[in-house]
């Protein structure tokens, strides 16, 4: 399987692991009740299919740079960016489940045990969990082992990708609490997928590797070209799979989305061409945290016959075929055109 291209999913996993008993030996210093801020943290990341890694790798490849073990590394420390960003979402949207298992912040309120404070410490323990995942990326990075002046390269956008996920989760959260009310909700929720999902799952980890290999301008912006509409078509099947996704293979509860009131592209244009009998349903159902699975196949109604679905499917379509093109303008020979051509069928048709 391409994707299995130089054992990488395998070469990154170790790289994680050794990394996670390292840092449980630092931790254990500090007292052994530290266990379980390694331990969840390690559970989670057992899970995933290694794409930041992967784009951040080959991104490395395209720039016609070796197999080497450093940049496996630094690839590797995309990995722990994910998993901060997933504590703290999972925090922040309330989930009580990811990738079929508890979510971390209900993993440390299960350990506080039952009696009120129990919620707080999850909470609290997942934020500093998270924490440690973006201190653990970032000392990752740094000291992956490449040249220093190829690491001083890659940091400003390394430093961006960290920074610009964290004002698009933050623009997420804010639509949530509005409701999603703006001029143009279609619009607004895709800005959101720009810098939320788009940029930090594929073109930043690619510019990544491409900077650190010492990549010139015009590979660099063809596989921008390739990479930001491959980041968008990825986060639009995300939210497709968030309503209409098979809980046994998402990992997450029937209709989690609509329960948690996501204003994502597809909701908002459920909203955008519903009349006004669906689009008070929607206003009524959206969010509610008792959602039940008659609510839910309403909302999934309503989203399929106001033609939302099919038109959330022609945007990933289209995303795709223009990610495909820049692609192929690229020039790029084997193995990186064939395995960047996996990523994004592997990016954007899946179940889970």
């Amino acid at each position: 399987m391409l994707l299995d291209t130089e054992n990488l999913r395998d070469r990154v996993r170790t790289v994680i692991a050794t990394y996670l008993d390292q840092q449980r030996e630092v931790l254990e210093e500090v007292s052994d009740d530290c266990a379980p801020l390694v331990d969840y943290v390690a559970d989670l990341m057992t899970g995933g299919k290694r794409l930041r890694a992967a784009f951040c790798y080959w991104g490395w490849r395209a720039a016609g740079a070796p197999d080497r073990p450093g940049i496996v590394t630094a690839a590797a420390a995309c990995e722990f960016l994910q998993a901060a960003a997933l504590i703290h979402d999972d925090v922040m949207d309330d989930s009580d489940t990811r990738r079929g298992a508890p979510a971390v912040h209900r993993r440390f309120a299960a350990l506080h045990g039952p009696g009120p404070g129990a919620g707080h410490f999850g909470i609290s323990a997942a934020v500093l969990a998270g924490d440690l995942c973006l201190t653990w990326s970032d000392a990752l990075y740094t000291g992956s082992g490449l040249d220093p002046a190829a690491l001083a390269r890659g940091r400003r956008v390394f430093d961006r990708m960290r920074i610009q996920l964290m004002g698009g989760q933050y623009l997420d959260l804010l639509d949530q609490a509005r409701g999603g009310r703006h001029r143009d909700p279609v619009e607004r929720a895709r800005r959101v997928v720009h810098y939320k999902s788009a940029k930090y799952t594929v073109e930043h980890p690619l510019l990544l590797g491409g900077l650190l290999a010492g990549a010139g301008d015009d590979l660099l912006d063809g596989l921008s070209a390739y990479g930001l509409p491959l980041g968008e078509a990825f986060q639009l099947r995300d939210d497709v799979l968030g309503v209409f996704g098979d809980p046994a293979r998402t990992g997450k509860p029937a209709g989690d989305d609509l329960r948690e009131g996501k204003r994502t592209v597809l909701i908002a244009l459920a909203c955008e061409r519903a009349d006004d009998v669906r689009e008070k349903v929607l206003n009524d159902l959206l969010g509610h945290p008792e959602l039940d699975l008659s609510g839910i196949a309403t909302l999934r109604e309503i989203i399929t016959d106001t033609g939302a679905l099919a038109a959330t499917e022609r945007m990933i379509s289209r995303l795709l075929e223009r990610s495909l093109a820049a692609l192929h303008a690229t020039g790029l020979d084997d193995p990186g055109r064939s395995v960047l051509l996996a990523l994004a069928e592997a990016a954007t048709d899946r179940v889970a």
